[in-house]
């Protein structure tokens, strides 16, 4: 994680700085070096070229971002509008691997430290605390803590002891960011509110503790133990003047450091799962980078911690996350659940021969629902159940429908109801899907928010690939033609996970997803039919500054 963010003199970098040209509808982006600098060339279709020098290269592990600032004009380092994914070796658009809108021309922009600066790097942790100090008064900011995210019985209770000490913090904090004295309030909320105003106005690349995420940003302050180093660096936040009290007994410490920033609702998508919007009743995150708040929302919240499957510090074995989610990966759940150690009981609990995929307890607890980073979906970490109403009649599709991709509505409801003592309204089922008898996914294509088709489109082309057939070459083909028509989603993340889908369902795919939406449409006819500008039915709500 110390690579994730770096000075660009001297950073390895894997994006072809060498002259390579790339064509974002009809405007071009152009990479090149000079000496030991890179720089990013923007050429908009009739309008100034503006170059800007690399100052910074954010991410390493599956794309590349960069900070640069214009040659010419100098002034603030800009986020350049162009990422280097490595799953596909291609350029993209920056920002379109979240759900933003689709843009019409290329611009850098927005300013490196009022977007992406507080959870790439390390920062003093009085700055994440903030908005838990000010309360509900406190507008968002990037990097805050989770608290504000989540329902109020879950959330951490930061309380001021000494008024006084936290003006003192707060003032010498304020006055270190912005290069001089401030002196704050006694009044705690206002202190705070002030302080947060003054990191939106001057905390930039020098008021770091250090560039990438060091130690101190997940283990906390380490002056102390670096004196003496018997004394254990500090997980949460610690001061004579704060008293920080975690729910469930304090179990959670691990899981909130990852919640500093994989909480992802800074993110203007208005929708989030469970039927909830980011702005109020917020349920879960449907992207990667979400995952420790969602687990901070579900079931085992109190049991496990991010580290209980995932290594922090080395990365992830491939192979040890894949055997989690199998059978082999049950004994993490049985630590609790002991009675479900037992085969025969394990498929009463679960009607699934449990030595196959489905005995895996995250198959149907940590759905793959979300998306990845990678081009792949990825699960979802608000542990509950594929049965839990919210999810049921919240959100499209039925859960079950991820690995029953050919099921109808009324079959999967139906066996949930058999097994289980659940009974569900088959008025809002209709609601959701126009019929309990149409097919899950397909419904879900047709009907569902964005985030939900993006899910029904991966899952249809998993589905294609692990060798399931939808019936029939009709269904196949009318399903390739709902695809095809996300080809042309107002947000351009989706048109990527159809392209994917599409490759997987019929072998090709010749759509150029950098070209203009009449282009698109005429090169989508050899990709499922022909594609229609989907109605998402959805407000537009702003790009967020990713």
């Amino acid at each position: 994680m110390h690579r994730m963010t770096r000075d660009a003199r001297g950073a390895e970098v894997r994006a072809p700085f060498n002259g390579t040209r790339w064509r974002f509808k009809s405007d071009t982006i152009v990479l090149e070096s000079r000496g030991t600098d890179r720089f990013v060339r923007v050429e908009p279709a009739g309008g100034a070229a503006r170059s800007y020098r690399l100052t910074r290269v954010v991410g390493g592990r599956t794309r590349e971002d960069f900070v640069g600032v214009d040659v010419d004009r100098g002034g603030d380092e800009m986020i350049l509008p162009v990422s280097f994914v490595f799953a596909t070796s291609k350029l993209r658009y920056k920002g379109y691997s979240v759900m933003v809108h689709e843009r019409a021309t290329i611009r850098a922009g927005p300013v490196w430290s009022r977007a992406c600066i507080f959870c790439h790097n390390t920062i003093p942790e009085i700055d994440r605390l903030l908005s838990s100090i000010a309360g509900p008064r406190a507008r968002p900011y990037q990097g805050e803590s989770v608290e504000p995210w989540l329902p109020s019985d879950r959330r951490a209770i930061a309380r001021v002891l000494d008024e006084r000490g936290f003006a003192q913090v707060a003032s010498e904090e304020a006055s270190r960011v912005l290069g001089h004295k401030v002196e704050l309030g006694s009044n705690v909320r206002e202190a705070a509110l002030e302080a947060i105003d003054d990191l939106r106005e001057g905390f930039d690349g020098s008021a770091l503790l250090e560039v990438g995420i060091g130690c101190e940003a997940c283990h906390g302050g380490g002056r102390q133990h670096a004196l003496d180093p018997s004394i254990r660096m500090a997980l949460m936040p610690t001061a004579p003047w704060l008293d920080f009290a975690l729910p469930h007994g304090g179990k959670q410490a691990e899981v909130r450091v990852c919640a500093r920033c994989h909480q992802v609702l800074f993110s203007r998508y208005p929708f989030t799962w469970e039927g909830g919007r980011r702005t109020a009743a917020a349920g879960g995150s449907h992207i990667n980078s979400g995952e420790a708040r969602d687990f901070l929302l579900g079931g085992c919240a109190g049991a496990l911690s991010c580290t209980t499957c995932h290594d922090p510090h080395g990365g992830d074995d491939p192979a040890k996350i894949r055997a989690l989610a199998t059978p082999a990966g049950n004994p993490i759940c049985t630590t609790c659940h002991s009675e479900l150690s037992d085969p025969g009981r394990l498929r009463a609990h679960a009607h699934h021969d449990p030595d196959q995929a489905g005995g895996a307890c995250v198959a149907c607890h940590m759905a793959r629902k979300n998306m990845g980073l990678d081009g792949t979906l990825t699960r979802y970490h608000r542990i509950g159940s594929p049965t839990d109403p919210a999810r049921v009649l919240g959100d499209r599709p039925l859960e079950c429908a991820l690995c029953h991709a050919d099921r109808s509505v009324r079959a999967l409801v139906d066996a949930m109801e058999a097994w289980w003592p659940v009974r569900y309204p088959r008025q809002r089922l209709t609601e959701l899907y126009g019929s309990i008898d149409n097919n899950t996914i397909r419904a879900t294509l047709e009907r569902g928010k964005p985030h939900e088709r993006a899910v029904g489109v991966a899952t249809l082309g998993e589905s294609t690939t692990n060798g399931s057939s939808l019936k029939d070459e009709a269904g196949d083909k009318s399903a390739a033609q709902l695809v095809a028509r996300e080809l042309l989603s107002e947000y351009p993340l989706v048109r990527e996970w159809a392209k994917r889908a599409l490759e997987s369902m019929l072998g090709k795919c010749d759509v150029d997803l950098a070209a203009d939406d009449a282009t698109i449409a005429r090169q989508a006819i050899s990709c499922g039919g022909a594609a229609e500008a989907a109605d998402v039915g959805s407000p537009r709500d702003e790009d967020p500054e990713d």
